[in-house]
């Protein structure tokens, strides 16, 4: 069998794999293409180390690697071989591509894909000047304790926990850490049978509107409000019901719906804050009228200006407050890990609905969090993004002022970001794009509310993202945009 040349190999610049990584990937993707034949000659490693400009002690790692996963084998001094057992892809004739025959959005009617989103460049951590809300600052998060739960989760000792399939249950472990550590923080004493976990809040929001609503029920939205409830409402067929929120957020006056969202502790996106006799009154309401309340406590833990209010869930006595929470925003949002507390009657509905769907949150995700949270590194991450974000609200409210734009809501309580108003008149969506080419990013408000009619001159500005010594700058070039 013919030998392997060395030009077959070569190195991706500003990659970030290992260079030991990188080779046995090389070596892995020639053999399930085809191109490496079993029992062909690799190249020496002395050889494939000079050309690559590599240690040979890297590439004889890579090919002691490839030699335990069955790719390679070695045959002493004569060198090493692509296995004649080695793992390889099934080949198929290379498919024509094919015109779509069948129009798929007039099919669905556009109902998702034309759906208002808030427009957020994938690479946002390229720009200077990220105002962009809900993403992760590398600069505050925990690596390391992560990383050594993560592992912790992954070594022999929870290889149940990792490879088992719970059906529709969930990681008890977490589930535990959930009822004694997260929820009595908020006031909120559940049992097991009234937590499920979800893939993150909007996962959690879903199944809850699915199960709750339905064609001919009515949902009540707060305006503006977070736009993919709404376009959840549509999906099941119900009908949204916007209700302008003012000052202290949802008001109770006027609520007509079989199922009101709102999000009483950092209201979205003005942020304002459910002053505690409007729950009370939320709730009486509720009860005399006979909905119930979907609760997205989001941002809960970021309440660092004054004490954190009690979930309107803790103050409800009747039953008919279905609880919402992720650790996206207090963790990071790649982590997709959330959770629902309600009356067992719901949950067990909710559990069966989340089956039909996907069994549970995967095993090693729900023990890493687990461990996290048991060992204190949860609350510590916490308290560090407190303090981060005190200190960019101080000067980003500062920046705020010196250059007079207007804010339409920020919030008593802490939260991300600010809600702001630009002049009548003006579209921030086209501000948005002029500033994106001044280094700057800013979310246009557009998407948060209700109606055709809606107002086009509000935008959030975050500064959960953005570095503290950029905070003055991006808002000097900003209100230079506006003038």
């Amino acid at each position: 069998m013919a030998a392997i040349p060395v030009e077959a190999f070569y190195l991706t610049p500003g990659a970030t794999a290992s260079l030991q990584q990188q080779i046995r990937a090389m070596v892995t993707h020639g053999i399930l293409a085809g191109r490496f034949r079993p029992g062909s000659r690799m190249p020496s490693s002395r050889g494939l180390a000079e050309h690559l400009g590599v240690s040979r002690i890297t590439v004889t790692l890579a090919y002691a690697d490839l030699v335990s996963s069955d790719y390679l084998t070695s045959a002493g001094r004569s060198g090493y071989f692509v296995s004649k057992t080695a793992p390889l892809a099934p080949e198929f004739p290379q498919a024509e591509p094919r015109a779509e025959a069948i129009d798929f959005k007039g099919l669905t009617g556009g109902r998702f894909t034309l759906v208002p989103k808030v427009a957020r460049p994938e690479d946002w951590d390229r720009y200077p000047y990220p105002f962009i809300y809900g993403q992760a600052d590398p600069t505050l998060f925990d690596h390391q304790n992560w990383r050594q739960c993560a592992l912790r989760a992954l070594g022999k000792r929870d290889f149940a926990a990792l490879t088992t399939d719970y059906y529709d249950r969930d990681d008890p472990l977490l589930i535990q850490e959930l009822l004694r550590t997260i929820l009595p923080r908020r006031g909120i004493a559940a049992r097991e049978d009234e937590v499920l976990l979800t893939l993150g809040a909007q996962n959690a929001l879903w199944i809850a509107a699915t199960a709750l609503l339905g064609p001919g029920r009515r949902a009540g939205v707060e305006n503006p409000g977070y736009p993919a409830w709404r376009a959840i409402v549509a999906a099941t067929g119900a009908e949204a019901v916007p209700m302008d929120v003012d000052a202290q957020g949802l008001p109770v006056q006027g609520l007509d719906a079989d199922v009101v969202f709102t999000t009483p502790s950092h209201q979205c996106p003005t942020n304002a804050t459910m002053p505690v006799d409007r729950r009370v009154a939320l709730l009486e309401a509720a009860e005399a009228r006979g909905f119930v309340i979907i609760e997205d406590d989001y941002e809960f833990e970021m309440s660092f200006l004054k004490p954190v209010a009690p979930a309107l869930k803790s103050l409800d006595r009747g039953g008919r407050v279905i609880y919402a929470g992720s650790f996206s925003k207090s963790v990071f949002p790649g982590l997709r890990l959330g959770y629902l507390v309600g009356p067992p009657g719901f949950i067990a509905e909710a559990q069966a609905l989340r089956g039909l769907m996907l069994k549970h949150p995967p095993g090693h995700i729900q023990r890493t969090m687990a461990y996290f949270l048991g060992l204190g590194h949860y609350d510590a991450l916490v308290n560090r993004m407190k303090n981060a974000y005190r200190r960019r609200r101080q000067v980003m409210a500062e920046a705020i002022a010196a250059e007079a734009l207007t804010v339409a809501g920020q919030g008593g309580f802490g939260g991300s970001s600010f809600w702001m108003r630009a002049p009548d008149g003006l579209d921030t969506e086209n501000l948005a794009l002029r500033l994106r080419a001044d280094g700057v990013l800013i979310e246009p408000g557009h998407a948060f509310f209700a109606g055709a009619d809606a107002p086009r001159n509000y935008y959030r500005l975050a500064y959960s993202s953005i570095q503290l010594p950029r905070i003055a700058e991006g808002v000097s070039r900003i209100a230079r945009a506006l003038r």
